[in-house]
């Protein structure tokens, strides 16, 4: 048994198996054992007659639930190591939200038994313009057997879900449906933690939107579920197809690309208009000439939706006199408005509305954030405009004709006329090395809400203010080629030694210089830092990297260990 105990993770105990519990416990069972004068939840991780060690065992308290099979069982495994963490944690995730008992009978075997010679499955990506729809690649899939669905939310989960009954097909959504899908037969859809859903015998596996960052985790271990299916596939023998509008570098680099026709996929991506504010007279501020022009052409049916990713009022501020940034006096944080003065955005000192340099009371707003920019936008077009960001309550937008928030916006409206990026370059500008990829993505989405452009007159537009209009992201939507950025980004970061031509972890928490110095010593890392309390380790590829986190002890104080962080 694998108990449920992070200090004890990839350590196993051996129990009896009490007669009541006889032909009812099967490999990846959810029980209860005595554990130091306490019961405690545990995975049964394998079976056998004969005990390994001579010490008298203690018998199972309880069984509470089916758990995952013996295939995801050996998953967990693999992702303890491919992400430097517990497997009780991915055992967790695989398990059912509530207590399931699928039969009395014995599980359905997958289609390649646990430890037998396995086929490589065929791992494709497909290039689906914004306007495209991968839903028939995920009904091919469907109707060759039982086939795994991963969806970027349970919403958009929910909605394939529904179209593949629509088609007569059984369905199971996990997690609700954890048991039927348990059961076999049917087909399974789900967001980020459907990877590890059971479905006993797959025959194939579909990740929509495969480059979408929500399928990482961003608490450790940072696992990714698109890698989740990808190995889940390989280790079943079956296809596995992606699908996305820019596909990441990470999958090109292993998957067959398959693309549509250059006509269809550039019909498929939004008319774009790039402002170029290098071009322009001084002091217009967030707001271009065009910009304005197109918020106050918002109506009743050309609904306008102007992103900025800065929630707040102001989020930078400098002194009108001395120029001076506005930091903490306590941790050099950026100070942002509050109700009263100022409040640090790090450590949420409140500080009076003065500057700590010159004590001149006139703040500057170097920066502003979704809600000063509503208030802005409000007097420029005279228009109603309302704020959305992930904080507003779920549920029906703002009636208003200007509707101005951060990205959660696009994933919130069903459609508009306009999208409007006020800032692009914070976007393109990003201190990590996926930018490009992210901004793209950014406008892929754009593209969904506004439709592409062979919509005719009613096809949308997708404004961008920003003052490298020549990039290359801006160069690919331009074109409807996701390409043209790859090719690109690829030279860019194999000449930088960057992800995917190395593999990456970053360390932080107390532990982390204990744990760096020791990596440090092998010559087949590289680690960097410290730069603001962290350590990157590079790897020339994955195996090299897991392995050196595996056979490396932590250190007694707390260590994060994320492999493939989404912010370096």
């Amino acid at each position: 048994m694998a108990p449920d105990i992070a200090a004890l993770s990839g350590r196993e105990f051996d129990y009896l198996v009490p007669p009541s519990m006889a032909g009812r416990i099967r490999v990846g069972s959810i029980v209860r054992a005595p554990f130091h004068g306490r019961r405690v939840k545990g995975w049964v991780v394998g079976l056998s007659r004969q005990p390994s060690t001579e010490r008298r065992l203690l018998a199972l308290a309880r069984l509470s639930s089916d758990g995952p099979g013996p295939e995801i069982v050996e998953l967990a495994w693999w992702a303890a190591w491919r992400w430097a963490g517990p497997a009780n944690r991915f055992l967790g995730t695989a398990s059912p939200p509530r207590a399931a008992f699928v039969d009395d009978g014995p599980r359905p075997r997958p289609l390649a038994a646990p430890g037998a010679a396995r086929s490589p499955g065929d791992v494709v990506v497909v290039r689906v313009p914004p306007a495209g729809d991968a839903f028939a690649l995920v009904a091919h899939a469907a109707a060759q057997g039982d086939t795994l669905v991963l969806a970027p939310s349970l919403a958009e989960a929910a909605i394939v879900a529904a179209r593949l009954r629509n088609r007569g097909h059984a369905v199971a959504e996990v997690p609700r449906d954890w048991a039927r899908a348990a059961a076999g037969g049917c087909s399974v859809v789900g967001a980020r933690a459907g990877a590890w859903a059971p479905v006993p015998r797959l025959a194939a596996v579909v990740v929509v939107d495969e480059h979408d960052e929500v399928y990482q985790e961003e608490r450790a271990p940072t696992w990714n579920a698109r890698d989740v299916a990808v190995e889940r596939a390989r280790r079943a023998g079956v296809p596995c197809v992606l699908t996305s509008p820019c596909p990441s570098l990470d999958t090109l680099a292993r998957a067959r690309l398959e693309v549509p026709g250059r006509a269809e996929e550039r019909a498929g991506w939004p008319v774009l208009e790039v402002v170029d504010r290098r071009q322009e007279a001084p002091g217009l501020g967030l707001y271009s000439e065009r910009l304005v022009a197109l918020v106050r052409g918002a109506g009743p049916g050309g609904r306008v939706l102007c992103v900025l990713n800065r929630k707040g009022r102001v989020v930078l501020l400098a002194c009108g006199q001395c120029r001076e940034l506005a930091r903490c006096e306590a941790c050099e944080g950026p100070l942002e408005t509050a109700v009263a003065g100022l409040r640090c955005r790090r450590c949420g000192a409140g500080q009076p509305a003065l500057c700590r340099w010159c004590g001149a009371g006139r703040l500057k707003a170097v920066r502003i954030g979704v809600s000063r920019a509503r208030e802005e936008l409000e007097l420029l077009a005279g228009l109603d405009v309302a704020e959305v960001t992930a904080d507003t309550a779920e549920g029906k937008l703002p009636d208003a004709p200007v509707l101005v928030g951060t990205e959660a916006l696009l994933h919130r409206a069903a459609g508009a006329a306009a999208v409007a990026f006020l800032d692009f370059d914070q976007e393109l500008m990003a201190p990590r090395y996926r930018a490009a990829e992210r901004a793209l993505a950014l406008l892929a989405r754009a593209g969904r809400v506004v439709g592409g452009r062979d919509g005719g007159d009613n096809r949308g537009r997708v404004l961008v203010q920003t003052r490298l209009a020549g990039h290359e992201a801006l160069d690919a939507a331009l074109h409807g080629d996701p390409g043209r950025l790859a090719v690109v980004e690829a030279a860019r970061r194999a000449a930088l030694s960057l992800p995917p031509e190395t593999a990456v972890a970053r360390l932080s928490g107390p532990g982390a210089p204990e744990l760096a110095a020791v990596l440090s010593a092998r010559l087949d890392l590289e680690v960097m830092g410290p730069s603001h309390d962290r350590w990157l380790v590079r790897a020339p590829d994955h195996r090299t990297l897991c392995d050196a986190l595996a056979a490396t002890p932590r250190p007694p104080a707390r260590t994060r260990v994320e492999v493939d962080p989404l912010r370096a």
